[in-house]
């Protein structure tokens, strides 16, 4: 696909799934991604916040993995790191190619800028912060990355998004919904709830499904239906990626 191609095909979705609430000037710049860094909706590549867009940790390892990036060194900064009091810094070290000197980010995360439902997980969310630092300063990336922000911003809720996630299945509330959606989902369109599983977290950006906050989730189940309904093959396509991960965990 090429890139003018994708960038019609994620305005079209932003439409699609923003409709009004997205503006003309959002419109702009994501065209601008789409041509400039392949940036794609459908994978979860960007996301839309108070009408400014978030790049995501798998938006960037997919980027560097389409530039044949050579490899990123992580490593702790100790004197701005404390264990005791859960506060983390990391280095990361991105080589574009075998040559290259190195683009360097720092993160850090504590217990104080990152939001109280990952509180336990601050070394994970500062070691990929530094990785999204690194790897935006290593391909020109202007925008700030979902991991990055102090606590999860809100996304623009689209038209469609109450009847899917807000109406109680069973009595349990909004959580039991979106969980229930989501198994909906996977029995519907027969897809590997290990692979799903897998994809959810790389597409938050987190270690473990349990890091990832509600609205995180609510936006991933949201796009694993989306995509579901509009091309199954390329879905499975993106979820059968993840079977070495699932062979190597078992």
């Amino acid at each position: 696909m090429n890139s003018r191609h994708l960038a019609r095909r994620n305005t079209l979705y932003a439409k699609k799934r923003w409709g009004s609430l997205i503006d003309r000037r959002s419109l702009d710049a994501l065209r601008e991604y789409s041509e400039q860094f392949r940036f794609s909706l459908a994978n979860g590549d960007l996301l839309l916040f108070d009408t400014g867009w978030y790049v995501t940790h798998s938006g960037l390892t997919r980027l560097a993995r389409r530039n044949h990036c050579a490899g990123i060194h992580i490593e702790t900064v100790p004197q701005f790191s404390d264990p005791s009091i859960s506060q983390w810094a990391f280095k990361a070290t991105v080589f574009r190619s075998r040559t290259c000197k190195g683009f360097v980010g720092y993160g850090d995360a504590n217990p104080s800028n990152v939001s109280s439902l990952v509180h336990g997980a601050e070394m994970r969310v500062a070691e990929t912060r530094a990785v999204n630092r690194a790897l935006r300063k290593a391909y020109g990336i202007g925008i700030c990355s979902v991991e990055e922000i102090g606590a999860f911003a809100r996304e623009p809720q689209s038209a469609a998004e109450p009847k899917k996630l807000t109406q109680p299945a069973n009595g349990n509330g909004g959580s039991r919904t979106v969980r229930d959606h989501l198994c909906q989902i996977i029995r519907q369109h027969q897809l590997d709830p290990n692979l799903v599983k897998s994809y959810a977290t790389d597409f938050c950006g987190v270690k473990t499904l349990r890091d990832a906050t509600r609205d995180q989730v609510q936006t991933f189940v949201t796009h694993l239906a989306d995509w579901a309904e509009s091309d199954r093959n390329a879905l499975l396509c993106q979820l059968n990626s993840y079977l070495g991960q699932k062979a190597g965990a078992a």
